[in-house]
């Protein structure tokens, strides 16, 4: 399908703009007739009354290879060919690597469950920054997304991978990288926005069911989590029109879902919260995020849950929602990455 490079800025200001207001002489659309569209998600999709569709974001796309930055290594390999399911991987340079063995991380890429894959450039480009700071490697996991697949098929893959890495706990599974330089005893999974909101349902399944010892996660690391609910809490306005577009969202992703409260997004629904699994949590909010009162609430519902680990959250003053993926550099940003390869290391 046909990608559009849409200025972010410019499209949060159309947000929720009816579709009859969508002008065929727009600067960023100038294809489109209002009769045509079915569904229009601003920095998401537009879907055609022929059935056509085009996604608006995170469309662009970087090879693996070798980062001339940091040196770290990254390659593409196939999971499940018939599926298709696959996954970017990442080691950092020879150099960095002090001991064979590198702690696992888990990533899963955000963009509302309908954009973006792990060949994103913002996406590659902080990866390569985390393997190398971290002296982790990374299993980016290029999940596949709606609207031709719709949710659980995130879910579904997404675990699909984590049995995949199982595979190789005696050092003897398919992937070369995995048997030589994973420690499996030493798990994280990690995500931003809809990722995060993965991370934490594939946290939930692992703490749920029986792996055979095959993995050990320690921790799980949500920056910016897409998790909402029917009642507002903290300082949401329970009359703002980002319910509606977060209802949008949702019900396009999910239609067989039973609402905002659908435990897979809103976790204080879900009977197994106390099952999460791993023994601490780093969660990360921004003071601009419309999410930023779901994270802060997060840390309240898992505590209340009973379960048993340590929870983290840490707040950005001044940014918004996944700031970091386009500005790297920012100090914030680079603290950000400081305290994931705290959590990983110690």
């Amino acid at each position: 399908m046909m990608c559009y490079r849409m200025f972010m800025a410019m499209w949060m200001a159309m947000c929720l703009v009816p579709i009859a207001t969508i002008s065929p002489n727009s600067v960023l659309i100038r294809s489109l007739s209002p009769n045509d569209i079915v569904v229009y998600i601003p920095l998401h999709i537009i879907v055609y009354r022929d059935g056509r569709y085009e996604k608006l974001v995170g469309c662009d796309t970087t090879p693996a290879g070798v980062d001339p930055s940091s040196g770290v290594q990254s390659k593409d390999v196939v999971i499940l060919p018939d599926a298709p399911l696959s996954a970017r991987l990442y080691i950092p340079k020879s150099q960095n690597r002090h001991v064979k063995k590198l702690p696992l991380l888990f990533y899963y890429h955000g963009g509302g469950f309908i954009c973006g894959t792990a060949a994103e450039p913002n996406t590659h480009n902080l990866l390569n920054l985390i393997a190398a700071e971290s002296n982790a490697m990374i299993v980016s996991v290029d999940y596949r997304t709606v609207p031709d697949n719709r949710i659980p098929t995130a879910y579904d893959d997404s675990w699909e991978a984590i049995k995949w890495a199982a595979q190789h706990v005696d050092g003897n599974g398919p992937e070369s990288w995995i048997n030589e330089y994973a420690d499996l005893g030493h798990v994280f999974f990690a995500g931003e926005s809809s990722g995060a909101n993965i991370a934490h349902q594939m946290a939930i399944r692992a703490g749920s069911e029986n792996m055979g010892g095959s993995i050990n996660l320690e921790g799980i690391i949500l920056l910016h989590p897409f998790f909402w609910g029917a009642t507002s809490v903290g300082s949401e306005d329970p009359n703002s029109k980002y319910i509606e577009y977060v209802e949008m969202i949702w019900t396009f992703d999910y239609p067989e879902t039973s609402g905002l409260d659908d435990p897979f997004l809103n976790p204080a629904m879900d009977p197994k919260l106390s099952n999460l699994g791993g023994s601490k949590v780093l969660v990360y909010v921004a003071e601009l995020d419309n999410l930023r009162n779901r994270g802060w609430y997060y840390k309240y519902i898992l505590e209340k849950s009973g379960w048993k680990g340590k929870i983290n959250v840490i707040e950005d003053k001044g940014v918004g929602h996944v700031y970091f993926l386009s500005d790297p550099s920012l100090e914030s940003a680079r603290a950000m990455r400081t305290n994931i390869s705290t959590f990983i290391n110690t």
